[in-house]
């Protein structure tokens, strides 16, 4: 007997890894919502780790922060710019959580002197958190991705999991997305073979899916297609091409022209209305017509990995949608960045310092800080961004090069950023971290009170240290002016430099909420800054000609 409930959809991937099966779920999210659909997305991790916040950047990319705190995998960063929701920890699940869980469990006595074992008591827990997440959510449709690619033995428990909720949960409430590598030989022939095993590997495990995406170069062509569909036994329709473009977020307007989301909705008996994606079609021929190019510089200490900061850059590529310029990236290692940096940064129109963690790279950034201010060069600092800023500002106002973080100088004379009083006793991580939505209280007249328009706004922390507010007198004395506070007045969450076009920093991560086609405030402010910066004329934030050629071409 069937339940009564939301219907799933599993996405697994195959051949190889970063095939963008988060970008695919996100995408296909994104076109059930535009037919008025309540949706929810979850992202099955096969590490052990039991969350991302501990591992380095250069193994995971960033951290993406919730709401709620939690630190979760990037791809959930996807989910939220792609479908515009506001997830919760539940949403990202991993190896570590599901096994410290049974293992708790295991040692209260719940399982009553049972052998635990991987079926049914991983599986168990697996089902139970994706149904938990489903009836949290409320959501119509959960669309969950299981990360890894099939045949990965870290995967197998998850596999079996969905394989077994479609038992449960009953064959009409569950759908299969399998995404898969179609490469290309010498440039020309496209080779099927990898996704004949791929699907093979999937079906000897009891999963047979529903429909296959191909990741490709080129287009699949429709022989590709009956070959695919006859050796995987899917039906024709259903194998879908989804190829390299010079924008992700073209993706969804791909998936809805591919006719899965109908059929999809046609299979799990969803009633939605019918799809919606102008906003997708106006923000792609946006993209597609920009008035001119701007440079950025990212200076950073993990930009070997462009991923660590994939949050920072497309909240940047928002903003310049936007403004309809095409936002080209300068990556600038921080670590042995000193002295006369016109070399490293005269050829940008604006400078971001994003976050980070550790001493390494810091004089660097302290440095970009330090050029932006007296150039007039566009600057927003994120969260260690802001300290270094602050470092920066302070060492010229007291006149001395003692002054740091005690993060990075524990005995220095003027710790300008330290804990706060009542985190100094505290030895555990967790314990000291402000991780999460915070208020912010926003002052009048100023460039971040502007740009948002709002007195108190809600933003995301991942932070340990705080603005000292010892030293707040002198910097505002010399200019570095507490533009954003808590509401009790005892953190500081946004400082900015008077007379300067745009010298911003803020203690919080706001690309952590930004969205394509609704740019985060800060970001958009910056963005302003840059494009004045750079000489182009002022940009109406109307429809231009070619922009309305690109929208009528669209449809």
């Amino acid at each position: 007997m069937e339940e009564e409930g939301p219907k799933f959809i599993f996405i697994t991937g195959g051949v190889v890894s970063s095939l963008g099966k988060g970008i695919t779920a996100a995408s296909l999210g994104a076109t059930l919502k535009s037919r008025g659909l309540r949706v929810s997305m979850q992202k099955l991790d096969p590490y052990i780790n039991v969350d991302p916040g501990t591992m380095s950047p250069y193994q995971h990319g960033e951290v993406f922060v919730l709401d709620d705190g939690s630190e979760t995998d990037l791809d959930l960063g996807h989910y939220e710019r792609f479908v515009d929701v506001n997830l919760t920890g539940a949403s990202n699940i991993t190896t570590g959580m599901i096994y410290a869980d049974v293992i708790a469990r295991e040692r209260k006595g719940d399982y009553l002197g049972a052998t635990v074992q991987v079926i049914p008591h991983i599986t168990n827990a697996i089902k139970d958190s994706i149904k938990h997440a489903a009836k949290a959510s409320n959501a119509d449709v959960v669309i969950v991705e299981v990360g890894g690619t099939v045949g990965d033995i870290e995967s197998l428990p998850f596999l079996e999991a969905i394989r077994q909720l479609k038992t449960d949960v009953g064959k009409r409430n569950v759908f299969y997305v399998h995404v898969t590598l179609v490469p290309i030989i010498r440039g020309t022939e496209f080779k099927t073979k990898p996704t004949q095993h791929s699907v093979k590997e999937l079906r000897s495990i009891g999963i047979q899916p529903d429909a296959i995406v191909c990741r490709c170069e080129r287009p699949v062509g429709n022989d590709l297609k009956d070959k695919i569909a006859l050796l995987c036994d899917v039906e024709r329709d259903l194998i879908v091409s989804i190829h390299d473009v010079e924008s992700i977020y073209e993706v969804p307007l791909m998936i809805e022209e591919s006719g899965l989301p109908e059929a999809i909705c046609r299979q799990l008996g969803l009633d939605g209305r019918t799809p919606d994606l102008s906003g997708w079609k106006q923000l792609v021929a946006r993209i597609k017509a920009p008035r001119a190019n701007v440079w950025v510089a990212i200076v950073g200490k993990y930009v070997a990995l462009p991923d660590a900061y994939l949050s920072v850059v497309e909240a940047i590529n928002h903003a310049g949608f936007q403004q309809q310029v095409k936002v080209d990236i300068k990556w600038v290692l921080s670590d042995n960045l000193s002295g006369d940096l016109s070399r490293e940064l005269g050829d940008v129109d604006g400078i971001v310092v994003p976050g980070g963690f550790g001493y390494r790279g810091i004089e660097g950034k302290i440095a970009a800080s330090r050029y932006a201010r007296k150039n007039g060069v566009p600057y927003l600092g994120l969260c260690l961004g802001m300290q270094c800023s602050v470092i920066d500002v302070a060492r010229e106002a007291l006149g001395t090069d003692d002054v740091n973080s005690t993060e990075f100088d524990a005995f220095t004379r003027h710790p300008v950023i330290d804990l706060m009083e009542e985190q100094k006793g505290l030895t555990a991580y967790g314990g000291t971290m402000r991780l999460g939505i915070y208020p912010c209280k926003l002052k009048p007249g100023t460039k971040a009170w502007q740009v948002y328009g709002q007195d108190i706004v809600y933003e995301r922390h991942r932070h340990r240290f705080e603005v000292n507010n010892e030293y707040r007198q002198v910097l505002e004395d010399f200019g570095l002016i507490a533009s954003g506070v808590s509401p009790d007045d005892r953190l500081v969450e946004i400082m900015e430099l008077k007379d300067h076009p745009w010298f911003v920093g803020c203690q919080f991560h706001p690309e952590f909420k930004s969205r394509p086609t609704r740019p985060h405030p800060l970001f958009r402010g910056f963005m302003e800054a840059v494009v004045k910066y750079s000489g182009i004329d002022q940009i109406s934030l109307g429809l231009d000609e070619r922009y309305q050629m690109q929208a009528e071409a669209q449809g």
